[in-house]
Formats: C-alpha cells, structure tokens, sequence
C-alpha cells in the first residue's frame, strides 16, 4: 500500500538550517580570503605600476634660469639640463651611496630656491646651491658632497656619451679631447713621467671642459683622486674626504670657457722675457765629465751653428753639465782666492750664442753640499718626516734621475732664501741667460704613500716654488706648472718619443691645446725628432715633420743637430723654418700674447674656437689655430702626403698660404695634397 506524501507546513526543520548554514559558511570564507589577497596583490601592482609609469624617473632638485639639476631615479645620477630646450649638458653617476634611494621631491634645506640638500643616512650628504655667475649667459652651481662615515669614498663620474672632454691633466700620451685616453685612480698631482709613466705629467688644472658649454672646477683644497675610463667616463674622487665642485653652463663650448676657463690664470698676468720666442734653442749633448771638455764641445757646437749661418739662439746646458761648471767654478775661485790664479769658466765664451743652464731642487744624499748641511744642523733645509713622539726630524728621501736625493724644503724660508741665492750667484758665475728649473713637479710625501703636511699638499709644492722663482726675474724656465699659468715662467714640455705615436710626434699638438688652454702659453717644446728612444731613431722624415709642427710654436728646440741626422736639404729648410718662424711667428705669438694679458684667452686655440657648435670640430687633434687668424693643418701620419683638412668658421674664409687660393670656412677640404718639404697654412 502506498504510503501518503506528506504536506510542506512551511517550518524549516532547526537541524536542517544549522547544517546549511555550516555548509555555506566554509567555502565563503575561502572565497572572501582569496579576494582579499586579490585586492591586495592588485593594489600593489598598481602602486608599483604607477611608481614606474605615473612618477617621472627624473626629479628636479634645483631649477636655475638657464638650466637645472635633476635626479635621475633609473641611473642614480645628477643630471644638468638646459633650459627651455631640456637638452641635457653633462650626466654626473654618483658613487659611494646608495643609487637606488632617490632623493625626496621636497629637500631637507629648502629655503629661498637657491639650495637644494639630501642626507643618504650614515652615508653622506649632498647641497647643491646656485652660484653668482661669471658673466652673463653663464650659470653656475655649487655641488658639495660630505662623507658621513670615514670609510665613504666618495666618486663622481662624468659621462663622456656624445660629450667631448678636455683640460684636467697632461698625460704621457697626450689625446684632444681626452676621451679615448685610460687611466687608473690615483692623485691629482703632477709628476714626472720618468718616473710614473702611467701618472699625470707636468701640467695641470682642477678644469674640464665640454663639449656641450659645461665646465667642472674642482675646489683647490679638495683632495682629489682623478680616474679616466676610455669613451666611458672620467671620474672625481674625494680620497676619503669632502668633494666640492662647480658645474657651470654655457651656450657654447668657447663662451663656457671664455666665461670660466680663463679665470684659471686670475686677473693679473705677467709676460715672460718675449725674447726667448725668436730665439732657437741648441741642447748641448756633448761631453760633460770636466769643465775643459764642456768648453770644448760648446766652442765646437758653436762654431758649427756658426758655419751653417745659424749662429743666433742659446745654448742650453743640462743639470750634469751645470754640476760639473759649478764644482770647477768652486774650486777656481778657492784657487784664485790663494794664489790668483783665473778663473774656470769665462762667460763670453760662446757670443753671439747665450747659455742656459739647469738647476733642480735635489741634492744627491753623497753630495758635499748635503752632508755639510748635516754637520751644519740644518737638516730643515731638506724635506723631512716629522716623527710622532719627539726626536729629531728624517729627510725624506726619494730618488731623481737615478740616484737617492733629498728635496729642498720649500716651507723653510731660510732653505728658500738659500737656494734662490745660490741660483743667483751659478747664474752670475756662469754667464748664463736663461735658468732652466727641473723637477718642480710631483709631491715626494704621496710618491713615497706618506700623507703630506697641509702646506705642501697637493701641487702646493710646485706653486710656493714657482712664486718663488719669480723673483730671480722673467728668463726663467720651470718644468711644471699647477697654478701659476699667471706668472712671467716658460714652462718646459715633457720629453716625446722619438716616433709617429701619440707619445711622440702624435701627442705634439694634443700638447700644445691642452698647455695652452689652462693657460700655459709660453713652453718650450721638446726637442725636434723626440728625445725619447722610440721605434724609428734617425728618421728623417720624422724630424722634417716634428720640425713643420715647432716653427709655428712659442720656441724651436734642437736636440740633434740637422747636419748630423738628415741629407743636405733638411738643413737648408731648418734655415727657412727659423726664418719663417721669426718673420712670421713671432709676431703673431706677441700679438695674441697682448689679448691673453687683457682676456686670458689662449694664443693656440682648437678648431672649435670658431666652430663651436659644429660637433666635426670637437675631435680634431691634428690641426691648430694661432689667435683667430693663422690655422696649421700639419703631417702626422708617417709616409703621407695628403690629408684632409678641416677650415673653421662658418662665414670665414681662409687663404691657403702654399697656393694663394681662398676656401670658405665651415668645410672641409678632402685628400689635400701636402709634400714632405711642405706644411698646409691658412690665413683668415
């Protein structure tokens, strides 16, 4: 029998509702947990996503008018940016704190807008203030970085993308700009190539300059550490201190250093004796073991200048050559003192020939006038170590031209007055025109790793010698320069190989800018052909090359005579070269000397001296102008004879002096043909 279906009341049974209510309870609570996590997971791609995409990845810290300086997230770099254009002027990757923590939109100093300033905790701190500019259409920006933490290192690395760099140091081979040369950190000081061949040289300058309009000059009492990464970057160093430079920007490339680079030389100047620049200048390389055989090779060398009508120019003596007229001069007048006998050395030995000849500041520790100086208690005369607990003071010794020297000590005032003295009485005694100075560069306490006292660190060596040296009058010649391109002193360049190299006749002219644009106008070039062993000795060639390049520079050294190295015919154009030279040269080189008194211009300008936006110009190494108005364009390259040949100045128009025809400026003339007997030579 079936059983009856059963009628709903419409009451829901109490244990049917519980375990429903369970059933659905356990899976909404998952579902309500998993969106949850959506919800968050989606919050945080889209917080991510507009940091990346929302937030712009550079930030600007300080807006100038002409410009402004930008963090740039990605990089963790300083940018400098023009303004209005935007287009960027230099890229500055910053080291030794954390790149990826970008300073905040609003700065911890922010006062007036002239000043921005971020602290990386425990790392360091950064201001970067705007800076009264040097003329108009120049701005200019402090930027100070302080290590928080001794073991900070602080680093700055300036990019060189589609930037070219020139100024800092001179190198042992030379490049213009500096881009492709390579470096490793180490001391901004100049040195002695003989020594360091792979350190900074002889001259240099705490300036770059860019090709963009944009200078960097580094405080003078910074320690600074300067490294070169090839077509990477160049790189500041604070050597475990502050690191204080000024950026400034310029429309072009020549207003950015007529507005800044020429103030390197400060506002007074003073010529050196001009007379040197027409005279040509004849290295004595012949026997100097006694004073009678120095007599006799400088009679000889005259009377063979003499006999090839070259007669005019000085005679230039080394630092052995001096020591040994010096000692034979010393004993004569001790001799003549007793018995009247006469003396060693009689000056007007060699007229119309003038003598130059060398002194440096070391002494040989087993020289007489060291030892003396001992006994005599005055080892202060020497720079010394300094010991920490008492005790008597240790010369420092370090080695110069292969022997072990002590260095006089230029902070001594007795030692000073001594040396200038004595320089003056050697000068006297031998007749001599012309003082050569040798190794004022380097710092003896960093080539030994000692850290020096505060008056004598960096080049603060060079410059209390060089003002020094001042005073014995304007024909003076120094081997180095750091901060005195202002004073009346030749500079003498660094020996060259004797090859096609860029450390021999390669590196001629990429010299010649960089001296001439810190502001070291008057040098003495190395000798013509090299005086460094290099792959081709005795090249005639080379030397009729080198020799093209000398006749349009300040002074013609000679180290090998023509008549000894080359056919008949290099000699006759080594007379016309120093006729040419003192016509022409000469002229031009004390006119443009007047313009760098009242400006401090350089007398030898880059081709983009009157190009200043053509990028061509920025890498040419191989041409130079004298003034505004004289381009030369020599042969570099061994066994050519053409070359091609880049004519500034757009608007100008250049005559070319070899065969009277006129090119406009702003081209470029291709496959120029050049003999060995000729150099191209432009007038504007």
């Amino acid at each position: 029998r079936a059983m009856p279906i059963a009628r709903s009341t419409g009451r829901i049974p109490d244990a049917a509702w519980t375990s429903g209510i369970r059933e659905l309870t356990e899976p909404w609570k998952g579902a309500l947990g998993c969106l949850g996590v959506a919800v968050f997971f989606a919050m945080t791609i889209g917080i991510i996503s507009w940091q990346a995409l929302e937030q712009p990845p550079e930030e600007w810290m300080l807006r100038g008018r002409a410009g402004g300086m930008l963090w740039d997230r990605r990089r963790g770099a300083l940018l400098l940016r023009a303004l209005p254009t935007g287009h960027p002027v230099v890229a500055i990757a910053v080291g030794g704190v954390p790149a990826s923590e970008p300073p905040p939109p609003r700065d911890r100093c922010w006062q007036d807008g002239t000043e921005f300033c971020y602290v990386w905790e425990e790392e360091a701190e950064l201001r970067i203030s705007l800076e009264p500019p040097p003329a108009p259409g120049t701005e200019c920006y402090a930027v100070r970085w302080t290590p928080l933490r001794p073991d900070v290192m602080l680093k700055d690395c300036f990019s060189m993308a589609n930037i070219s760099w020139y100024g800092g140091a001179s190198l042992r081979a030379q490049r213009w700009p500096f881009n492709s040369a390579e470096s490793p950190a180490q001391p901004f000081v100049s040195g002695d190539f003989g020594k360091n061949p792979a350190g900074y040289g002889p001259v240099l300058e705490r300036y770059f300059l860019g090709s963009t309009g944009v200078t960097v000059m580094v405080a003078p009492d910074v320690p600074l550490v300067l490294s070169l990464e090839s077509h990477r970057h160049f790189c500041l160093g604070g050597a475990g201190g502050p690191l204080h430079y000024v950026l400034c920007t310029s429309l072009d490339v020549t207003a950015a250093h007529r507005h800044v680079g020429t103030r390197l030389s400060g506002p007074t100047r003073v010529l050196p004796d001009t007379a040197l620049l027409g005279t040509p200048v004849w290295r004595y390389d012949g026997p100097v073991g006694s004073a009678a055989k120095i007599k006799r090779g400088l009679r000889s060398l005259a009377r063979r200048l003499k006999r090839h009508r070259m007669q005019e120019g000085v005679l230039a003596l080394g630092e052995h050559g001096t020591a040994t007229l010096v000692a034979a001069n010393h004993l004569a007048t001790e001799r003549r003192k007793r018995h009247g006998t006469p003396q060693a050395w009689d000056p007007p030995l060699v007229p119309p020939l003038q003598l130059s000849i060398a002194l440096s500041p070391y002494t040989s520790i087993a020289a007489p006038l060291f030892l003396r100086s001992l006994r005599d208690g005055q080892a202060g005369h020497w720079l010394s170590l300094q010991p920490r607990f008492g005790g008597c003071s240790i010369p420092l010794l370090t080695t110069w031209k292969g022997q072990l020297c002590a260095r006089l000590n230029v902070t001594n005032e007795v030692a000073l007055s001594w040396f200038l003295a004595r320089a003056r009485h050697l000068w006297q005694a031998l007749g001599a025109r012309y003082l050569v100075f040798e190794g004022a560069e380097g710092n003896a306490f960093l080539e030994q790793a000692v850290s020096p006292p505060t008056e004598l660190a960096g080049d603060r060596y060079t410059e209390m010698l060089a003002a020094a040296l001042v005073t014995l009058g304007n024909a003076t010649i120094i081997s180095a320069g750091a901060r005195t391109s202002h004073l009346p002193l030749f500079v003498q360049m660094s020996l060259l190989r004797s090859d096609w190299s860029h450390a021999g006749l390669k590196g001629l002219i990429p010299s010649v800018l960089h001296y001439s644009l810190l502001g070291y106008n008057f040098f003495i070039p190395d000798a013509v052909g090299g005086s460094l062993a290099g792959d081709t000795p005795g090249d005639p060639e080379l030397y009729v090359r080198w020799l093209q390049i000398v006749t349009f520079l300040p002074v013609m050294a000679f180290g090998t005579p023509p008549w000894l190295c080359c056919d008949p015919w290099v000699l006759n154009l080594t007379r016309q070269c120093i006729q040419r030279h003192r016509d022409f040269v000469v002229p031009l080189i004390i006119k443009y000397s007047e313009e760098w008194l009242s400006s401090g211009y350089p007398i030898f300008r880059p081709a983009w001296w009157l190009s200043p936006m053509d990028p061509t110009a920025f890498t040419i190494e191989d041409e130079f102008l004298i003034g505004d108005e004289v381009l030369v364009a020599p042969i570099t390259e061994k066994g050519q004879t053409w070359r091609d040949i880049y004519l500034p100045g757009e608007g100008c128009r250049w005559l070319d002096t070899n065969s009277a025809r006129v090119f406009d400026g702003g081209t470029i003339l291709r496959n120029y043909s050049v003999s060995l007997e000729e150099v191209p030579v432009f007038v504007k």
